[in-house]
């Protein structure tokens, strides 16, 4: 059977990613999470339900210290995690929660283990349209980690290295959430949360917490999401 290495953060749309490539593309998916010091670390834990609800092939958790890196409010506990910022807000600039080269970092070790595992492709959810003007969520940078995957590996020399797929890259909130509802993503299993409760629960006011809010709300399907208010 076909391999592809998945990106799986927990949230909705690398869900929504693992099961384009199990349940429409038809890929045995092998799913790859970090714990790299973020505020938000339980979303590891539903990664992992995520993983086995969705029959991932294998699901490895990688730690790294990008904490020790600081420079973001997800991995700096001293930079407060905006809050109930309006939509114009949100799409203007890049916030404080952007992770200095984490989609590079991540990619790169989804990499490695897509040529151990001689994987066909490598999936991840990011989109251009509800980002959050992040900049490794862009077409460009999707375009440019393609032409660095063709010519980084032995695999890609060869001309059998894996494709970067981005399957939401050109969606919104509302599209996603359709999609992997038909699907048939349990939403009620994922984690989108920047600032979460001690007990888990979602703040719904980070900018993660609005657009996901939204998202259900456009697209017409009931948000399971557990809020602390």
């Amino acid at each position: 059977m076909k391999r592809a290495v998945v990106l799986l953060s927990g949230g909705l749309d690398s869900t929504t990613c693992l099961a384009i490539a199990t349940r429409r593309d038809g890929f045995e998916a092998h799913c790859l999470s970090f714990a790299y010091g973020q505020r938000h670390e339980n979303e590891v834990e539903q990664a992992r339900q995520v993983a086995e609800a969705l029959g991932a092939a294998s699901h490895r958790v990688v730690r790294m210290g990008l904490e020790a890196i600081g420079g973001s409010a997800l991995t700096d506990r001293a930079i407060a995690v905006p809050k109930d910022r309006d939509e114009a807000a949100i799409g203007a600039g890049v916030p404080v929660t952007y992770v200095p080269a984490r989609n590079t970092i991540f990619l790169s070790v989804a990499l490695g283990l897509a040529e151990v595992l001689e994987a066909e492709a490598i999936y991840l959810g990011v989109n251009a349209l509800d980002y959050s003007g992040y900049p490794d969520c862009r077409p460009a940078f999707v375009e440019a980690f393609q032409r660095l995957a063709d010519v980084a590996t032995v695999a890609g020399l060869e001309g059998r290295g894996p494709r970067i797929e981005a399957p939401l890259l050109h969606l919104g909130k509302a599209e996603i959430i359709r999609l992997g509802h038909a699907l048939g993503v349990d939403y009620a299993i994922t984690h989108s949360c920047y600032d979460p409760s001690p007990a888990g629960l979602a703040c719904g006011r980070c900018d993660a917490c609005l657009l996901r809010r939204r998202g259900f709300e456009e697209a017409g399907v009931p948000d399971p999401t557990r809020y602390a208010r």
